[in-house]
Order: C-alpha cells, then sequence, then structure tokens
C-alpha cells in the first residue's frame, strides 16, 4: 500500500510538474506575443523616425541649397549695381575726355602747353582701361543699334551701305554694357 500511496504521489507530482510546465509554456506565449508586439511596435517607431529624418534632411539640404543661391544672387545683383554705378560716374565725365580729345586733335605743333594736354589725355585713357572701360571702334565697322547712334545717313562711293563712315563721338563700354553709344554717320 505504501507503494500505491507512493506512486499516487509520484502520479499528482508528475501531473502538477505537466500543469507548471503547461502554465510556463502558456506564460511563455503571452510573454511572447506581447514581446512580438512590442517588437513590431518598435519597428513601426523606427520606420516613423526614419522617414521623419529623411524628411528633415531633405528640408535641411534644400535649404542649404536656397540660401546658396541666395548668396549667389545677391553677389550678382551687387557686382551689377557696382558696375551700373561705375558706368554712371564714367559717364558723367566722358565729356570731360571729348574736350581733351578735340583739344588734342586741334592743338598747335610744338607748344608745351598742347603736350601737357595730351599727356593728360592719354593718362585719362589709361585710367578708364584700368577700370574697363573700351572704346567703342565704329569707323568702317557695320551699323549695330546696340553699339551705334546714327545721327545721318549719307551716299558714300567709298563705303557700303550700312557701313560707318564717321565717328562724330566716341561710344564707351563697360565690361559688356554700352555706357554710351558712338554718335556715327552710316553710308547708304
Amino acid at each position: 500500500m505504501a507503494e500505491k500511496k507512493h506512486e499516487k504521489e509520484k502520479e499528482i507530482e508528475r501531473e502538477e510538474e505537466v500543469m507548471e510546465t503547461r502554465a510556463e509554456a502558456v506564460a511563455e506565449a503571452e510573454v511572447g506575443e506581447r514581446v512580438s508586439a512590442e517588437i513590431e511596435a518598435l519597428k513601426k517607431q523606427l520606420e516613423k523616425a526614419e522617414a521623419e529624418a529623411s524628411e528633415f534632411k531633405d528640408s535641411w539640404m534644400r535649404s542649404q541649397a536656397e540660401l546658396q543661391n541666395y548668396r549667389k544672387r545677391v553677389e550678382r545683383d551687387n557686382e551689377l549695381t557696382r558696375t551700373l554705378m561705375k558706368g554712371d560716374l564714367v559717364k558723367k565725365i566722358l565729356p570731360l575726355l571729348d574736350d581733351l580729345e578735340r583739344a588734342a586733335q586741334n592743338r598747335p605743333a610744338g607748344d608745351t602747353w598742347a603736350d601737357g594736354i595730351e599727356l593728360i589725355l592719354r593718362k585719362f585713357q589709361a585710367t578708364l582701361e584700368g577700370e574697363g572701360v573700351k572704346k567703342i571702334e565704329a569707323e568702317g565697322a557695320a551699323f549695330d543699334p546696340n553699339f551705334h547712334e546714327a545721327i545721318s545717313s549719307e551716299h558714300h562711293e567709298d563705303f557700303e551701305s550700312g557701313q560707318v563712315i564717321e565717328v562724330v563721338r566716341n561710344g564707351y563700354m563697360l565690361g559688356d554694357h554700352v555706357i554710351r553709344p558712338a554718335l556715327v554717320r552710316v553710308a547708304q
């Protein structure tokens, strides 16, 4: 009987162990499901954070590009403003250059005073060239309304139609900008 009692106790122990094992399996399954659910939630959060980070990075890169474009635009605008201001100043002093050129053309020969005027004229021209001011070469060239302003149109045997016969007043450019067009007479 002791043996039966012992067997019954062993059987109860086995059943308790099976029950414990089942309970542990159920608990592990529940924990596994919770962990899986948490992992899925964390994966979704990670994907969302990565998408936001990518969006922020793209936005930052666009902002950087816009800033660089803005700086370049401001730099270009400032350069254009400086060129236009310089052009306005040069335009105001060109009549002085015209007067010096006329004085040099009509100077008396051998007069030291007239030699001084010619020296001043050359320095004046060199200074303007140093600042990027170029004389528009027009005599004998084809008439171009972008660079020339016609004051008369005449028949001339030595020139073809549309060619500049004579420059009445020199024109000047600053870089690519015409400061003052050349006043010219044009052949018909």
